[in-house]
C-alpha cells in the first residue's frame, strides 16, 4: 500500500535503530532476531512499518499537520435555540418543553406545592417560598399534556395504592398514572388547573393533602378555587429534544427545511473567502440512526452533513465532526440534547458503547474524505457527574474506532467541565498518535471574575492569564491543543466597536499560539457578537 509521495527512509532508519536498541536491552529478542536471515528480518520491517504508517485509508497522521483557523457551525445540526429562536416560533405552548421548571402555588392555601423528601412520599402544599423541593420539571407528551419530575427524579401522579385520588411522586418510569394535563385560564396569565387521568383536577384540600379529587368542571378561575394554582416558569430549555419533541408529527418538516436553509453552500464559500481554512460542526448521536432514529429525533440530518463534507471538499475546507451531544446527555445542558437537564451519559456500560458506536459510524463515513481533518469524540463532558475513569474508557476505546477506518484524521478528546486537572487527559492523549485535547476558553460563565472587568482589564486577562494557562498545557512532549471555541463577546457594557475590535485582536494573538489551533463560537447567531458572519462583515474582526 502506498503511503504517500513522501520518502520514508529516515523514519525507516530511525525506528530500525530503535529496535535494535530494545534488541540489545532485550537478549531474547535479539537471540531470535539473530537466527533470521538479513532478508527477511528487512523484509518483516518493512512489512511493520508500512502497516504502523499507513491507514486503512492510505494516509497517515503528521505531526506538524495544518493548524486550523476554523468557526463552528452552532445551531445547524444539533439544536440550540438561543442561537436561532425563531426556530420554536411554531410550537404551541412553547413556553411547555422537555425540561421547562415550573412552581405551584395555591391559590387558595397561599402555599407552594412540594414533593415531600424531595420525592418518594405524598405531594404536599405547605411552603412559603420556592425552592429544590418545590420545583418540578416537565416532560412533554404532547401540547397539554406532560409528565411532573421532582427533585430525586421520580414522578407525580395518583396513588394507586392507596385510594385512587391521593397525589404522591414515587414512580421511577412514568406511565398513564403520571400523566397529567396543563389547563390554561382562557383569559390569560399565570392561572392554571391540573387534571388527572382520572378525569378530575388537583386541589390543595389541606397543606398536607393535595387529591385529584375535584369535579367542577365549571372553574371561576378565582383565588377561591382550590384547583386554581399560580404556575410561574422558573427554567426553559431548547435543545434538540426540546424542538423536536415539541413539534411533535411536524418536526420532520420542520427541521429538513431548517438544515437546507440555516448553513448554505455560500456560508462555505464565505468562509473559505475570509481566512478560514476549517469548519467544526456540532452534530447529536441520533445522526447515526439516520433517517430512523428514536423518537422524538427526526431523520435528515445525516444528508445535511454529507452536503457539508461536499462543500468543504469543494471549497478546500478542512472538517472536525463535533459529537456535541451524546445518549443521556454528557453535562445536561440543552446543548446535549438533555431532556430535562439531567446528565445520564456514562451511566451504564450501554451508553459508552451507543456512543463508541456513533464514532465508528462517523469514522467509517467520512474517513476517505480529504476534508476530514478530526472527530471530537465529545463536547465539555461535566465533572463531577461524568468521572475521569469513564471518560477514559470511552476515550481510548473512541479512539480505536476512528483508527480502525482512518490513520489520518486526528481524535480530538475534550477537557471537562467543572472541577478538573486541565492536563488530567494527558496520560492518555500523549500516547495515541494523532490525539488532540480540546479547551474552550471565555471571559464570561465566571461572575466573580469578569463581571466588573474594564475593557483593558479583559484584555490584560487574556494576555496574561489566559496566555499562561494555555502555555502550561503547551508542553513538548504533550497532546496539540485545540482551541475548540471562543467568542469576541464580554460582561462589559457599553463597549464600543473599537473595543470589541481590540478585544478579538488580542483573542486571535493568543489563541493563535494554540498548537492544533482555534474555532470560533459561531458562524452564525442572532446575538451579533457570537456571529463571526456578523463581525466580519461589519469589520469587528479581522482574520
Amino acid at each position: 500500500m502506498i503511503c504517500g509521495s513522501q520518502p520514508k527512509l529516515h523514519l525507516y532508519v530511525h525506528m530500525h535503530k530503535c529496535t535494535e536498541e530494545k534488541q540489545e536491552s532485550n537478549p531474547h529478542m535479539a537471540s531470535i532476531s539473530k537466527s533470521k536471515p538479513l532478508v527477511t528480518r528487512l523484509c518483516a520491517l518493512c512489512c511493520y512499518f508500512a502497516l504502523l504508517m499507513c491507514g486503512v485509508d492510505g494516509r497517515s497522521v503528521k505531526p506538524g499537520g495544518l493548524k486550523i483557523k476554523a468557526v463552528n457551525l452552532g445551531g445547524w445540526l444539533n439544536t440550540e435555540g438561543w442561537i436561532f429562536p425563531a426556530l420554536f416560533d411554531g410550537i404551541v405552548n412553547k413556553d411547555l418543553l422537555d425540561g421547562t421548571k415550573v412552581h405551584l402555588k395555591s391559590l387558595t392555601l397561599g402555599k407552594y406545592l412540594s414533593a415531600e423528601l424531595g420525592g418518594g412520599s405524598i405531594i404536599v402544599a405547605n411552603r412559603s417560598s420556592p425552592s429544590g423541593w418545590e420545583t418540578f420539571k416537565l416532560w412533554r407528551i404532547n401540547e397539554t399534556t406532560f409528565n411532573f419530575r421532582v427533585f430525586n427524579n421520580k414522578f407525580i401522579g395518583i396513588d394507586t395504592a392507596g385510594n385512587g385520588a391521593g397525589m404522591v411522586a414515587v414512580a421511577t418510569v412514568p406511565g398513564s398514572s403520571e400523566s397529567l394535563t396543563i389547563l390554561r385560564n382562557p383569559a390569560g396569565g399565570q392561572r392554571v388547573r391540573i387534571q388527572a387521568p382520572n378525569g378530575l383536577f388537583l386541589q390543595a384540600k389541606t397543606e398536607d393533602l393535595v387529591m385529584a379529587d375535584h369535579s367542577d368542571s365549571e372553574s371561576r378561575w378565582d383565588d377561591g378555587d382550590p384547583s386554581v394554582f399560580h404556575m410561574t416558569v422558573v427554567g426553559n430549555m431548547h435543545g434538540e429534544y426540546q424542538v423536536t419533541n415539541g413539534y411533535g408529527p411536524n418536526a420532520t418538516k420542520v427541521m429538513n427545511e431548517h438544515w437546507a436553509t440555516y448553513i448554505v453552500e455560500d456560508d462555505f464559500k464565505f468562509i473559505a473567502s475570509n481566512g478560514l481554512n476549517a469548519v467544526r460542526i456540532p452534530i447529536g448521536w441520533w445522526i447515526a440512526s439516520d433517517p430512523n432514529p428514536p423518537k422524538p429525533y427526526v431523520g435528515g440530518s445525516l444528508a445535511a452533513l454529507d452536503r457539508a463534507f461536499k462543500w468543504a471538499e469543494k471549497y478546500k475546507l478542512k472538517v472536525v465532526i463535533d459529537l456535541h451531544a451524546a445518549p443521556g446527555s454528557q453535562n445536561g445542558d440543552e446543548h446535549s440534547s438533555s431532556r430535562d437537564g439531567s446528565l445520564e451519559w456514562g451511566q451504564t456500560d450501554a451508553s459508552i458503547q451507543t456512543t463508541v458506536d456513533v464514532i465508528e459510524f462517523l469514522a467509517s463515513r467520512y474517513s476517505r474524505s480529504p476534508s476530514l481533518y478530526g472527530v471530537q469524540l465529545l463536547n465539555e463532558p461535566r465533572a463531577p457527574g461524568v468521572t475521569l475513569e469513564m471518560l477514559s474508557k470511552f476515550y481510548r476505546a473512541g479512539y480505536e474506532a476512528v483508527r480502525r477506518h482512518s490513520s489520518s484524521a486526528y481524535v480530538i478528546m475534550a477537557n471537562r467541565l467543572g472541577p478538573h486537572e486541565e492536563t488530567e487527559l494527558f496520560p492518555l492523549a500523549s500516547g495515541r498518535t494523532g490525539s488532540v485535547v480540546d479547551i474552550h476558553y471565555y471571559n464570561l460563565f465566571w461572575a466573580e471574575v469578569f463581571n466588573n472587568m474594564t475593557v483593558q482589564q479583559n484584555i490584560d486577562f487574556l494576555k496574561t492569564n489566559r496566555s499562561a494557562q494555555l502555555s502550561e498545557v503547551t508542553t513538548a512532549n504533550g497532546p496539540p491543543i485545540f482551541i475548540g471555541e471562543w467568542v469576541a463577546e464580554w460582561m462589559v457594557s457599553g463597549a464600543t466597536k473599537e473595543d470589541y475590535r481590540l478585544f478579538a485582536e488580542a483573542q486571535l494573538e493568543v489563541w493563535g499560539r494554540a498548537s492544533f489551533g482555534w474555532a470560533y463560537w459561531t458562524l452564525k447567531n442572532v446575538n451579533n457578537h457570537w456571529s463571526l458572519q456578523w463581525m466580519i462583515n461589519n469589520g469587528y474582526i479581522t482574520l
